[in-house]
């Protein structure tokens, strides 16, 4: 480890071709990471499937006022240096731990783990149990989903054909409307290479969750209990714009309430596998989209998470 961080370094040429951040290079990789304010446990976002660091700048800035808060972009997303995907979540915990060293983030580190984000939080939670003062999951896969949620059924084939087909004629005006809206308050200068680097790369959230089933739920199963820190787990009720945009909406009446219900379940036992874990429902927010429908909300339960990590210190 020692030699890895050594030899990591920041490489200040590369900083203008992103929107905002510094690069700092991890073993043969350039990886793209930003920082705002200062203080102890620092607050580190892990995206979902296909989204990367600037997605969350909302909740980013408003976190550095509070303590040290980061984004940052896996390698084979965003700015940072591409790679293969997907990739298992050893490797991809393996590269935050040199990275936040690199970037001279000292542990430990409250992770804000968004969908297949949450995967890995879990997994460093469960690899490096010493640098881990918390955990914000918001809405993570689980492998019970496997068993405990609707099955697509055939009737459901001719109005998910009519969806596709539709999707398929419109994506790049009805995506961009549905990021134009996401990102309303984003600087200008960020919101558009953003929203257009979306828009060049949206077989990522497959590609990247690929090996959701055929690996990282065994990473996580094999990885042992998670460590009995402050756990917070969000989950929504409301069908997110991306989803409405490629499912029927018969499929979704059908799959929604049982979903929502297989939901409270999981995930009330997922924070009760910790001492100090709960779980709670935000219902005007959507999986994609719950860091915009609701950033007060992952606001506060930030701020909980820190004021519990503080009072254990103390």
């Amino acid at each position: 480890m020692k030699n890895s961080i050594n030899q990591s370094q920041t490489d200040k040429s590369s900083v203008n071709e992103a929107p905002v951040g510094h690069y700092y290079r991890v073993k043969d990789r350039r990886l793209l990471l930003d920082r705002a304010g200062i203080g102890s446990p620092a607050v580190v976002f892990l995206p979902a499937a296909g989204m990367i660091g600037l997605d969350y700048l909302n909740i980013h800035k408003e976190t550095g006022k509070h303590t040290t808060s980061v984004i940052y972009d896996r390698a084979g997303t965003g700015w940072s240096d591409q790679v293969k995907l997907p990739r298992s979540a050893r490797e991809v915990t393996n590269e935050l731990q040199h990275l936040l060293h690199a970037a001279d983030i000292p542990a430990p580190y409250l992770f804000v783990g968004h969908s297949l984000g949450g995967i890995y939080a879990q997994r460093y939670a469960q690899r490096f149990p010493e640098e881990t003062a918390g955990m914000l999951l918001l809405e993570p896969p689980h492998e019970d989903f496997l068993t405990n949620t609707p099955t697509f059924e055939k009737r459901y084939l001719p109005g998910q054909a009519v969806v596709i087909l539709r999707t398929l004629l419109t994506y790049k005006q009805s995506f961009r409307r549905i990021y134009e809206q996401m990102f309303t308050g984003w600087p200008d200068t960020i919101r558009k290479p953003l929203i257009d680097y979306h828009l060049r790369t949206l077989s990522k959230t497959m590609t990247e969750r690929k090996n959701l089933k055929s690996e990282l739920y065994a990473e996580l199963r094999e990885g042992g209990s998670l460590p009995n820190i402050p756990l917070l787990v969000f989950s929504v009720t409301e069908i997110d714009p991306f989803t409405k945009l490629i499912t029927s909406p018969s499929f979704l009446r059908r799959f929604i309430t049982p979903f929502n219900n297989s939901k409270k379940i999981i995930y009330s036992k997922l924070a009760a596998s910790v001492k100090y874990g709960e779980h709670h429902i935000l219902n005007n927010a959507g999986h994609a989209t719950i860091h915009t429908d609701s950033p007060d909300e992952i606001l506060k339960a930030i701020q909980y998470l820190l004021d519990l990590s503080k009072a254990a210190k103390s």
